[in-house]
């Protein structure tokens, strides 16, 4: 609750502009879900997805079953605002991740920047056991972190850094790693933040 209560206030009182993961175009998530070469009718879920322009891409680019999940209900919000009719084209989920109880299987977890807010090992193991739940044999997940060269923090909060190869050995049990890149997000007050994305594929 507490949580919750945090992120509805930073979305209460922070516009785009001041918050650091804003992206007009989400380039490297776009092209992530480009070369899993998925079907227009594929199943993906945003995990954390907040107000991220990530939900209006796909919806352009023709994916008709997008689901955004997020803890804050302003930010979800904030994204059905702005993409107005387009917002009935998604489904929206206000829930922490690690209480998900996915009602199906996805084809593809997109995830940037929720993972490495779950600074403790149960609060990790609870998540990629609903990440193993939810994604079918054969499907796909992305994860963006901040990398070890990455901030401490975020937003008030502490997060957890990952190297390529402490997130490949905890998505080890259900995951098989197919790529991952190391890119500098410049954020819209113009600092870097060095992220850490992989690309998985479900065993």
């Amino acid at each position: 609750m507490n949580n919750q209560i945090h992120w509805n206030n930073i979305y209460q009182t922070k516009s785009p502009g001041q918050l650091s993961w804003t992206q007009d175009v989400p380039v490297t998530s776009l092209d992530f879900v480009h070369n899993f070469r998925l079907p227009k009718t594929a199943r993906i879920i945003d995990i954390g997805g907040g107000d991220s322009r990530l939900v209006d891409h796909l919806i352009e680019e023709g994916y008709r079953d997008v689901t955004v999940l997020d803890l804050s209900a302003e930010a979800l919000q904030r994204a059905r605002h702005r993409l107005g009719e387009k917002a009935q084209l998604a489904q929206w989920i206000v829930a922490d991740v690690t209480t998900f109880n996915p009602a199906g299987e996805y084809d593809l977890w997109h995830d940037r920047a929720t993972f490495h807010f779950l600074t403790t090992q149960p609060q990790v193991a609870t998540y990629l056991s609903i990440a193993r739940r939810a994604v079918h044999p054969g499907g796909y997940a992305v994860i963006g972190t901040f990398s070890d060269n990455g901030p401490s923090s975020c937003s008030g909060l502490p997060v957890r850094q990952y190297s390529e190869q402490a997130l490949t050995q905890e998505l080890d049990n259900g995951f098989q790693k197919i790529k991952c890149i190391i890119e500098d997000h410049r954020t819209p007050f113009n600092t870097l933040q060095n992220f850490l994305f992989c690309s998985f594929k479900r065993a």
